[in-house]
């Protein structure tokens, strides 16, 4: 314990230690003077000026009064809706006022404010200019000449220097606007041309240069000159709030320096104007709530910098508390838990910072808000994947697990009973008889000499499915009951509530095998000693799969399942957690009992039985040998309905059992209750989260790529693409140290796996809608026939879509370049992933290279094109193959 606290402590110094070096400080010149003018509109919150955002004359003045502290006039951009009430408080603070009135293609509009700022300038000795219309010409709201005469016509009625504000080329390449006006305005930012914040003071002198050169003894003045201090990059041009105190601070020094007159844009950040993308709001020298964004002397710094590290270190000492409840924790498991709980702490740490430093809308805060609580989940499945692979890649060794070589007690229950008695239950709907029979022939062999087996045979009245096998179980003997029972209510459930009627009497253990599974001889042998410990209510062995060479498919699907059990499951037996399913599982009689037996309110019964047992404080063991194989579904809608079973009865089973998690409600332990609710979060969970995520990302496409609004990454997208690399690594890493595959056989599997994510995403969304559907039996031993639909007909259209929108995304961010929608279009590549690898396994199954002939006939026809002797190549294992032709004999 010490040691990991001593591990807890360092990661904590290491990761404040980061904060310090990080810490960003800038030079930039002092500039303790006054600035001459300031652009300022005096409007709060979010709402348009246009629509309901009234100003108010005692927040005039407190702006004012403030402003003038710091600036000897202000630019105004409108003389009516509340504007005309500023330079009349203006004059109370001896501020000088550039008075603006606003032109667009509104004709009743421009005579208003021309009118207004004509009567301003007249009734206020401290207007000294008035600037009739801003960038007009730039966005082709009015001619040259239209312009040129209303100009004319505020020049003749008043005494003040008249002008246009327009950038800087409109007046280079309209010389005509020049010669109309009294001083030039000219606007030059030198973020939306693209200039890097180092280039934007040398850009703005080398425009007033060419300026002043073109049009000798006309006044110039740089009318609007800012760097936003959020938004989105674009292209070279990085906003933020060192970058704006820097490029300002050098600027002001550098113009004062050559007798540059300017105006600063703006004095206060304007959230309204979401409208001009992602920096709009961000251009004022003070915040919206009339702060200073920066200081002008001494190094740039974040006055908030240690509060926002602080944050991250808090969470990420609270988020590795957990650590110190482990059982004997290794100092690289604490080292790698602990470092990625000061990452999570990091990420809250920006979210905070990125919250108290934007501006939202409606909109844009929901959009926000949704994300942040959906990467909540998100978040959550990374760490308990991180942590899984730090236990298994650095933690102690399994201690639960059985393994051929533990210790067992003698197989006693009981009263000095030598050999319990062990009955097995076959249930069987439809099944391929051949198949069954393999199945029972397994049974008759187990080198155990106390038990019986019951086959039971349900809702299957055709008598060339249960006849052969009736008299099959009559040829082997007295120990083979057979069952054929109709019209069975409750699906599997049912039948096995039948079969434990038929039971001995004197049977201890009940053993339950898939009517598809061949078992080893030994598999009681084994495993019944396991219960001589009284505490002991089961016993679970993994599923394997001895028709794993069928195809190129089924291979990948067979590496696809042996990662739960030989990697999940393993660490679940840690915390007596264990998920049973069904097959190849021993329970013991009276745990059954006292958890109610089969319940038929779930369509997977086993892993509701199984939690039962655990919830009434049962102990569970699983080893990781296998004991038996049975068969792979088979086709890949086969495998679908599988596992939109599985994942239906799951959350049928999370519905039913939800309430047994709360403090007192059960005798499951603390550890059981986290994996339990990790597991179905990390399964259920994950899968449709990433299809909710994706789609609603689908649904942003259009905002981001023509309403100049980006994702924000370091928040949103980022932590996706972070999410997405723990669990390839979870995969990759976890598969390589514990599931004996080889490699091609695991990228197959992690395509299998990825393939569902739609499968279970429906299976759960059902889940919420209805409360019962009806059992599937998943079909096996080549007894269906490969559907003529599409397998994967959603997936494909999700997956396209995706990419459609990442290339839309991609081709209108061409000319803006804003790395954050570079990153969302990469994150939409990503989630298009699970889709397309369901529609890449639904194409392989119906191709000629899903069969392994392909591949050998393939490698000899290489072999003889180079010259080499042809080879001999391993053959398909067609144990399972007179399976399948006996059942087309016995259809015909």
């Amino acid at each position: 314990m010490r040691a990991v606290v001593a591990v807890l402590l360092f990661v904590t110094a290491a990761h404040a230690g980061l904060w310090g070096l990080f810490q960003e400080k800038q030079a930039a010149p002092d500039f303790r003077g006054i600035l001459p003018s300031v652009s300022y509109a005096p409007f709060e919150g979010s709402a348009h000026p246009d629509i309901d955002n009234i100003p108010q004359i005692e927040k005039i003045r407190a702006d004012l009064k403030k402003l003038s502290t710091i600036t000897r006039a202000i630019r105004l951009y409108s003389s009516t809706g509340g504007v005309e009430l500023v330079p009349p408080i203006a004059a109370e603070f001896g501020l000088k006022v550039t008075v603006g009135a606003w032109i667009d293609k509104n004709s009743d509009r421009n005579k208003r404010e021309i009118e207004a700022a004509i009567n301003l300038a007249k009734r206020n000795s401290n207007v000294n200019g008035i600037v009739v219309g801003n960038e007009t010409i730039f966005r082709g709201e009015q001619k040259i000449t239209d312009l040129v005469e209303l100009i004319k016509q505020v020049k003749k009625s008043v005494n003040v220097p008249v002008t246009t504000g327009e950038i800087w080329n409109i007046w280079r390449d309209n010389p005509e606007l020049a010669s109309s006006v009294d001083f030039i305005a000219a606007h030059v930012l030198p973020y939306w041309e693209n200039f890097t914040d180092k280039q934007a003071v040398d850009q703005a002198v080398a425009m007033f240069q060419l300026l002043r050169d073109q049009f000798p003894g006309k006044r110039i003045v740089i009318a609007e000159f800012g760097w936003p201090s959020a938004g989105y990059n674009l292209r070279n041009a990085e906003p933020g709030p060192f970058e704006q105190a820097s490029v300002l601070r050098n600027f002001v020094t550098r113009a004062e320096a050559i007798g540059i007159d300017y105006n600063i844009v703006e004095a206060i950040d304007q959230p309204w104007k979401f409208f001009e993308g992602g920096v709009g709001p961000y251009w004022g020298i003070l915040d919206a709530n009339r702060e200073p964004k920066f200081a002008w002397t001494g190094p740039i710094v974040n006055e908030n910098y240690w509060k926002l590290a602080a944050i991250a270190l808090l969470m990420g000492i609270l988020m590795s508390l957990p650590i110190l409840r482990l059982e004997q924790p290794t100092i690289m498991q604490a080292l790698v838990l602990s470092a990625a709980a000061n990452g999570v702490g990091a990420w809250v740490s920006t979210v905070f910072a990125y919250w108290a430093g934007h501006y939202f809308v409606f909109g844009s805060a929901f959009a926000l808000t949704l994300g942040l609580i959906l990467l909540v989940p998100l978040i959550l499945i990374a760490m308990a994947r991180i942590d899984e692979i730090a236990a298994i890649a650095f933690g102690r060794g399994p201690r639960r697990l059985i393994t051929k070589s533990a210790p067992l007690a003698p197989a006693t229950i009981g009263e000095n009973v030598a050999f319990p008695k062990v009955s097995i239950h076959i249930p069987a709907y439809y099944e391929p008889v051949e198949m069954l029979k393999q199945t029972l022939d397994a049974v008759s062999r187990l080198d155990y000499p106390n038990f019986e087996c019951v086959c039971i045979i349900n809702n299957t009245p055709d008598p060339e499915f249960w006849r052969p096998i009736q008299d099959h179980c009559r040829a082997l003997g007295e120990r083979f009951k057979f069952i054929n029972a109709e019209k069975v209510q409750g699906f599997k459930a049912g039948a096995l509530r039948i079969a434990m009627e038929r039971t001995a009497a004197d049977a201890e253990i009940i053993g339950i095998i898939d009517a598809d599974y061949v078992v080893h001889p030994d598999w009681l042998k084994d495993l019944v000693p396991v219960f001589a410990d009284p505490r002991v209510g089961l016993v679970q062995a993994p599923q394997e799969h001895r028709d794993g060479d069928r195809s190129l498919m089924h291979y990948i699907m067979n590496g696809e399942y042996a990662g739960f059990f030989d990697i999940g499951m393993v660490q679940r037996n840690e915390f007596n957690s264990i998920i049973v399913h069904g097959t190849m599982c021993l329970i013991r009689r009276s745990a059954m009992d006292m958890a109610g037996g089969w319940s038929g309110d779930t369509i997977c019964e086993d892993t509701d039985l199984g939690l039962t047992i655990q919830e009434q404080g049962w102990l569970t063991h699983y080893t990781n040998v296998r004991y038996g194989e049975g068969l792979l579904p088979d086709t890949y809608e086969a495998f679908k309905k599988q596992r939109h079973r599985w994942a239906y009865g799951g959350f049928q089973i999370v519905k039913k059992h939800w309430r047994r998690f709360l403090p007192g409600a059960s005798r499951l332990t603390p550890d059981q209750r986290r994996e339990f609710s990790l597991g179905w979060l990390n399964w259920l969970g994950a899968e449709s989260l990433g299809v909710v995520v994706a789609i609603l990302n689908l649904i942003w496409v259009p905002i981001v790529a023509f309403a100049d609004i980006a994702v924000p990454d370091k928040i949103l997208t980022l932590p996706i693409i972070a999410s997405f690399a723990v669990s390839l690594i979870h995969f990759l890493a976890l598969y390589r140290l514990r599931v004996k595959i080889k490699a091609g056989q695991m990228l197959g599997a992690m395509i299998a796996a990825m393939s569902v994510q739609w499968t279970v995403s429906r299976a759960v969304a059902q889940g919420l809608i209805t409360e019962h559907l009806a059992f599937a039996r998943t079909s096996k031993g080549g007894l269906s026939r490969m559907s003529i639909e599409f397998q994967a007909f959603w997936e494909a259209v999700i997956g396209i879509l995706l990419l459609i929108g990442a290339a839309v995304l991609v081709v209108t961010n061409g000319y803006k370049e804003v790395r954050e929608i570079y990153i969302f279009a990469g994150v939409l590549v990503l989630q298009s992933l699970p889709f397309l690898a369901a529609v890449a396994i639904a194409v392989l199954e119906n191709s000629r290279i899903n069969s392994f002939a392909f591949w050998r006939n393939s490698a000899v026809r290489t072999a003889e094109l180079i010259g080499l002797r042809p080879v001999t190549l391993p053959t398909v294992n067609t144990q399972s193959q007179p399976v399948a032709s006996e059942i087309r004999r016995e259809v015909k």
